[in-house]
């Protein structure tokens, strides 16, 4: 078994805050699921949140000895938050939401990326 990532803290840093953001998802918090309502995402795809986030979770931690399982992983988180972002831009939601939850996420996928 050998381990793709170096260093690996990043990509376990990124997959911790994968799985606990699922399970922030899997019954929204509060700042939830205000975020999620000031961007318009439809409550029907809430539901959806959590299992996505796993298997993202899931995705990083597998691709620490998996080869390119990891780097698909990370593409696809790359274009997660970057569909939040434009979500939050085009909502108007300017200020903490879209820092803490898009803005954070992308910069972090994004910095994983290159070491994956």
């Amino acid at each position: 078994m050998t381990i793709q990532a170096d260093p690996v803290w990043p990509v376990l840093a990124l997959a911790a805050l994968q799985l606990v953001d699922a399970l922030l998802c899997v019954k929204p918090v509060g700042f939830v699921a205000r975020c999620l309502d000031d961007v318009g995402f439809p409550r029907r795809f809430w539901r959806l949140l959590p299992p996505v986030k796993l298997a993202a979770c899931a995705g990083l931690l597998l691709g620490l000895v998996v080869p390119y399982l990891g780097l698909a992983t990370c593409l696809a988180l790359v274009a997660y938050f970057a569909v939040a972002v434009t979500m939050h831009l085009r909502a108007r939601d300017i200020g903490r939401n879209i820092t803490n939850a898009a803005l954070i996420g992308l910069a972090s996928a994004a910095v994983v990326l290159c070491f994956t």
